[in-house]
């Protein structure tokens, strides 16, 4: 049985504004509709992305803005890095950690700069949206065998 991710619910405390941000930053807008009884549904995708996301009104009584560690794979870490600038996003610099396996939470054991060896599943850079859920660029050019 396959069973597919295709919808991430992001936490956040002003849908308009959150929906003008990822805009901003490229993610298709696929909908946004309110029914009668006040659900607002709004869902946007990552530039070529499988999955989405979705934020709006009386959707989740999680905390705006607690959403902590989804990664964005993209194959060029610095081209994508100065595009997400350029857009809007307040990025970190590209940084890898120190252990080289994954990455700690929150800013613990970063070292600034990609990956010695630019390997994939190495380097990233981190950006929130304006609640402060947070985003991970992984830079991956070549696979896991199985992936």
């Amino acid at each position: 049985m396959d069973l597919m991710l295709e919808v991430v619910v992001l936490p956040v405390s002003d849908v308009d504004r959150a929906k003008a941000f990822y805009e901003a930053l490229g993610f298709r807008h696929d909908a946004d509709f309110t029914t009668e009884r006040g659900l607002r549904v709004v869902q946007l995708t990552p530039p070529g992305s499988p999955a989405s996301i979705i934020f709006g009104d009386n959707l989740t009584d999680a905390t705006p803005g607690s959403v902590r560690g989804l990664h964005l794979v993209v194959t060029d870490i610095a081209a994508a890095r100065a595009e997400l600038a350029e857009q809007g996003a307040d990025i970190s610099e590209i940084w890898h950690d120190e252990d080289g396996v994954f990455h700690w939470a929150g800013t613990a054991h970063r070292v600034p700069g990609p990956h010695p060896e630019r390997d994939s599943y190495g380097s990233f850079a981190s950006f929130a949206d304006p609640d402060g859920n947070e985003w991970v660029l992984q830079q991956v050019v070549t696979r896991l065998p199985g992936r």
